[in-house]
């Protein structure tokens, strides 16, 4: 679906060097990234702000000629073919629009459908099925400019889908959502490329959402590709640790545990962290120990969180 090789893309900056007189310097926003992303697949792009995501979705999307390297996406060149990618791809950029503003959200996704030439048994089909996921009903007929930020963004990815896309392109697409329609939206896009198989390439700085939704994690900063990869065998790589928390029905001592690296002690010896490696202990070994020397109440093994993954990684560079 994806197919980036060595893309490398350069920005000329003219700054003042004086009174009368500017300097030009280039800027290489990205240098030599290279990822594919296979069909129905749902891969997280992610990195700190300046590291390159959006001029890589900009040139993925052929708003942007790259300087260099090799580009396809759903097959073709996105400089060269932008009206045939503009029929297979859909995009929602967070903080842009491709509503009308002062029309209610029923006619920006009919003057859409003449826009992409969508057949109208196609078109109610698919308005249908994600009004009823999305629950667009009760404001279809408000203008765009009287919805909360969560419905319009509800919109955005309906209007990015009314056409049938095959892939699915999101820039910050919870910006700014309180946390239910954050969930609502989430759930509709692991339907979608569950359901649909339509895929998914997504960049955010909301962690919550590639943990939600993207089995996979492309990470890059200042326009390299730091690590790419499943999201669980990134943790392992560079969060091996896991820590078993554990309640206890009478304080207790636990420590002596064969892989255990550290323990915590909380509420009077009621409550223990013990921190450990999988390559040294299991946590089903550990938890048998651990039963075995004091009576336990309850327990939950923690994993790193995806923020402190991503972290160790961009401190790895």
């Amino acid at each position: 679906m994806i197919e980036v090789r060595d893309l490398r893309r350069e920005f000329v900056v003219t700054a003042k060097a004086g009174r009368f007189r500017r300097h030009r310097h280039v800027v290489r926003a990205v240098d030599s990234v290279s990822f594919d992303v296979e069909a129905g697949e749902a891969v997280g792009y992610v990195g700190p702000n300046g590291a390159g995501k959006s001029t890589t979705i900009k040139v993925l999307t052929g708003v942007l000629v790259p300087t260099s390297g090799h580009v396809r996406v759903c097959g073709v060149d996105p400089s060269r073919a932008r009206r045939e990618l503009a029929r297979r791809i859909g995009v929602v950029f967070g903080q842009r629009s491709q509503l009308w503003w002062d029309l209610p959200l029923r006619d920006s996704f009919e003057l859409l459908r003449a826009i992409y030439r969508v057949p109208a048994a196609d078109h109610r089909r698919r308005l249908r099925e994600c009004a009823e996921l999305l629950e667009l009903d009760p404001f279809l007929g408000t203008p765009v400019r009287q919805l909360s930020l969560g419905q319009r963004m509800r919109g955005e990815v309906t209007a990015a889908l009314l056409h049938g896309p095959e892939l699915l392109v999101l820039d910050e697409p919870t910006i700014g959502l309180d946390l239910e329609s954050k969930e609502r939206l989430r759930e509709f896009l692991a339907e979608l490329n569950a359901r649909r198989g339509t895929t998914l390439l997504l960049t955010t700085h909301d962690l919550d959402d590639i943990e939600r939704l993207c089995p996979r994690l492309v990470v890059i900063d200042r326009g390299t590709v730091l690590a790419d990869g499943p999201l669980a065998d990134l943790r392992a790589e560079v969060a091996p640790e896991r820590v078993l928390v554990v309640d206890l029905e009478e304080p207790a001592e636990l420590d002596g545990f064969p892989g255990v690296t550290a323990v915590r002690t909380e509420a009077g010896g009621l409550r223990h962290h013990l921190t450990f490696r999988r390559e040294d202990t299991t946590a089903a070994a550990l938890i048998s120990a651990v039963a075995a020397r004091a009576a336990v109440h309850d327990l939950v093994v923690v994993a790193p969180e995806i923020d402190d993954v991503v972290r160790r990684l961009y401190a790895r560079r």
